[in-house]
C-alpha cells in the first residue's frame, strides 16, 4: 500500500481523501475528466461517466493519459475493469464523424459493424438519406443537430467536422487602447480559450463550450473569438442589464460603431450585424400553445457565429432552434456547465463540447479573480417558526427555513463586521428581502424594478454612493459590480449548484490591496435547507473551495476571529 490520495473503485467511482497533502493536486487532475457527486466530511466521490470522458477526450485528453493521472494518485492501483472503461468510452469519441461531401451531409465511421448497427436503430432510420458509399452514411442535411442529439444517447459522440457557414462578413477589429482611454489586451488564458474555440479556423474548431468562473473576462472572450471570425454574430443572453454590458463592451474593446449593434428586446427590435437578445425574448409567445413570437431571429441574417451566454441557462426550444442551425458556429461561454435539468447532453451534442475548463484556484492564485472566504452560518428557527416548520409539506419547510425571521439577527451582525464594504444581500423570497430592505434601509432590486431604476442603483453601487443593495434572483446572472466584496445569501433555490456558484461569482471579480472577498450562506440549522446547503455547494467544492461553519451568532464577532473560531468543513 502506498500514501496517496485517491480510491479508485470499480465502478467508476473514485474516493479523493481531502486532508491529504496531495489532494489539490489530485482534485486538479480529476476535474479533467471526472464530476464530483458527494462530498462528506474527509472523503469526496467522484464519478467517471461517459460524458465526462467524451468532454475530456474532445479536450486533448487521451485513455492513456487519464489512466496515467489516475495511477499517480491511486492508492490501490486502478482496477482493469475502470481502465477497459475509459479506454471504450474516450475512443467512442471520433469513432463517427460527421462530414460533408459537396451538397451531401455523411456519416463516416471505418468500423462497418458500427455502421451497421447504426443502421438497424429505428430512431436513427428517418434521418438516413437513401445514398451510401464505403464507410459512410447518407443522413439529411436538415437533421445535423437530431442526428448528433440522438446518437449521443446511443453511446456514440460524434466529431462534426462538417464545417459552417461563412455568414455576413463584418470586420471586427479589437482596440489597443479602449475607448475609455485604458490600455487593453487579452490575458494568455483569455488566449488560450478562444484558440480553443477557434482551432485555427479548421472544420474541427467553430463549436464548443469555454468555462470560466465570474470575473474572468467571459464577455471578452466571446468579443475576441468574433474579431477572430469577422462575421455577422448573435448574441444570446440572460436578461437586459446583461444586453447593455454587452453592448458597452463591444463599443469600448472593438472598433464597431454604435450602428452596427442592435439591441433585440421588448422597447426596440434591431436586427443589425452584431445583435444581443435575450434568452426570454426569444421563448416569449402569446399563448401556451401559440408559436414562438422570436424564433425568426434565427433567421433574421446570415449568422456566422452565435454566442450563447451562460449556455447552462439555454432554455428547452432554444435548444430545439439550435438543432436546426448547425452549419452556423456556435460558442457557449458559462462559469458551470451544471444544469439543474440535467440536459448537458445537449449542450455537448448542440454547442459542442467543453473545449477549455480554466480552474478557479488557478486564476485566483494569479491575481486574476478575487480569494473568497466561504462561510455557511447556521441559525436556529425560534419556537413559533419551528411550529410552523414541523406541520409544513415539504416545499412549504423549504420555504420556511428559508424565510426564517432569526436570519435578519444574522444579517445585521455580518453588516457590522464588514461595516463600510461594498455589499450585497441575496434572496429568493420578495416578502423577506423588502423586510430586510426596509430594516437596513437598503434598495431593492427585483424582477419589476424598470430597467433604468435598475442600472441607476447599480451605477450608484459600482460609484461607491451605495454600499449596501439587496437583490433578487436577478442577481444571478451577468450584474457586474466589480467592487462587490461581501455577499450575504439568505436564500436559494434548493439545491442548485448553479446558482451558488452565480451568486458566488458577484464578488469574484478582483479587488485592490488584498484581493479579498467573502461569500457568507445563512441557513436554518437542522433544517431541509441545510440538506440542501450540501447539494448546493458541491460545485464549488469540487473547484477547491472550503465552506467554514459558523454555528452561532456568537462566532462571527469579526473577521479575524472568526478565522479562529469557527469549524472548517468541506461540505
Amino acid at each position: 500500500m502506498n500514501n496517496k490520495p485517491l480510491i479508485v473503485q470499480g465502478d467508476c467511482t473514485v474516493l479523493l481523501e481531502t486532508d491529504h497533502p496531495l489532494t489539490e493536486e489530485a482534485r486538479t487532475a480529476l476535474s479533467g475528466f471526472a464530476d464530483l457527486w458527494k462530498s462528506p466530511d474527509h472523503l469526496h466521490t467522484y464519478r467517471i461517466t461517459p460524458l465526462s470522458l467524451w468532454n475530456a477526450a474532445a479536450s486533448g485528453l487521451t485513455a492513456n493519459s487519464i489512466v496515467g493521472q489516475l495511477e499517480a494518485y491511486a492508492r490501490f492501483g486502478v482496477p482493469k475493469k475502470v481502465c477497459d472503461e475509459i479506454t471504450s468510452f474516450v475512443n467512442r469519441y471520433g469513432l463517427i464523424r460527421m462530414v460533408q461531401k459537396g451538397e451531401r451531409l455523411m456519416l463516416q465511421c471505418e468500423d462497418d459493424d458500427v455502421l451497421r448497427r447504426l443502421e438497424s436503430y429505428s430512431s436513427l432510420r428517418p434521418h438516413f438519406e437513401s445514398f451510401r458509399e464505403t464507410g459512410a452514411l447518407g443522413i439529411r442535411l436538415a437533421d445535423r443537430g437530431h442526428v448528433k442529439q440522438e446518437l449521443l444517447k446511443l453511446g456514440y459522440p460524434v466529431e462534426d467536422i462538417a464545417g459552417y457557414v461563412t455568414g455576413e462578413s463584418i470586420p471586427i477589429r479589437l482596440r489597443t487602447t479602449s475607448a475609455s482611454g485604458k490600455p487593453f489586451r487579452l490575458r494568455d488564458y483569455q488566449e488560450r480559450a478562444v484558440e480553443a474555440f477557434y482551432r485555427g479556423g479548421s472544420a474541427s474548431g467553430g463549436n464548443g463550450v469555454l468555462v470560466l468562473p465570474c470575473g474572468a473576462g467571459k464577455t471578452v472572450i466571446g468579443i475576441a473569438a468574433m474579431a477572430k471570425l469577422n462575421c455577422a454574430t448573435l448574441i444570446l443572453t440572460t436578461n437586459s442589464t446583461s444586453v447593455r454590458q454587452w453592448k458597452e463592451e463591444l463599443l469600448d474593446k472593438t472598433e464597431l460603431s454604435p450602428e452596427e449593434v442592435g439591441e433585440y428586446g421588448a422597447v426596440s427590435k434591431e436586427v443589425k450585424p452584431v445583435t444581443i437578445a435575450t434568452y426570454h425574448m426569444l421563448t416569449h409567445r402569446k399563448a401556451k400553445d401559440a408559436p414562438f413570437s422570436h424564433m425568426k431571429l434565427f433567421r433574421e441574417r446570415q449568422w456566422g457565429l452565435i454566442v450563447y451566454d451562460e449556455v447552462h441557462m439555454l432554455p428547452a426550444p432554444v435548444f430545439r432552434a439550435t438543432a436546426e442551425i448547425q452549419a452556423t458556429r456556435r460558442l457557449g461561454l458559462t462559469a458551470t456547465l451544471v444544469r439543474e435539468d440535467g440536459r448537458e447532453d445537449d449542450v455537448f451534442s448542440l454547442v459542442g463540447p467543453k473545449r477549455m475548463d480554466v480552474p478557479w484556484k488557478q486564476l485566483e492564485a494569479r491575481g486574476w479573480i478575487a480569494d473568497v472566504n466561504c462561510c455557511e452560518v447556521r441559525v436556529p428557527m425560534n419556537r413559533q417558526t419551528l411550529s410552523a416548520y414541523r406541520d409544513g409539506t415539504s416545499r412549504e419547510q423549504h420555504r420556511i427555513a428559508g424565510e426564517n425571521p432569526e436570519k435578519q439577527k444574522a444579517v445585521a451582525r455580518l453588516l457590522s463586521i464588514h461595516a463600510g464594504e461594498p455589499t450585497l444581500i441575496i434572496g429568493q423570497y420578495l416578502d423577506q428581502l423588502d423586510l430586510l430592505s426596509e430594516a437596513f434601509h437598503a434598495p431593492l432590486i427585483t424582477g419589476e424594478t424598470p430597467h433604468d431604476q435598475r442600472e441607476t442603483l447599480y451605477r450608484r453601487f459600482r460609484q461607491g454612493d451605495l454600499k449596501l443593495l439587496i437583490v433578487s434572483k436577478v442577481a444571478n446572472f451577468a450584474i457586474d459590480l466589480p467592487d462587490a466584496s461581501v455577499a450575504v445569501q439568505v436564500s436559494g433555490s434548493f439545491g442548485s449548484r448553479q446558482e451558488e456558484a452565480q451568486r458566488l461569482g458577484r464578488v469574484l471579480r478582483p479587488k485592490a490591496g488584498a484581493n479579498t472577498a467573502h461569500f457568507y450562506t445563512i441557513v436554518t440549522k437542522d433544517s431541509k435547507e441545510q440538506e440542501y446547503a450540501l447539494k448546493r455547494q458541491l460545485f464549488l467544492v469540487e473547484q477547491g473551495y472550503r465552506y467554514r461553519i459558523a454555528d452561532s451568532l456568537d462566532s462571527l464577532a469579526s473577521p479575524d476571529s472568526l478565522d479562529s473560531v469557527v469549524q472548517e468543513e468541506t461540505v
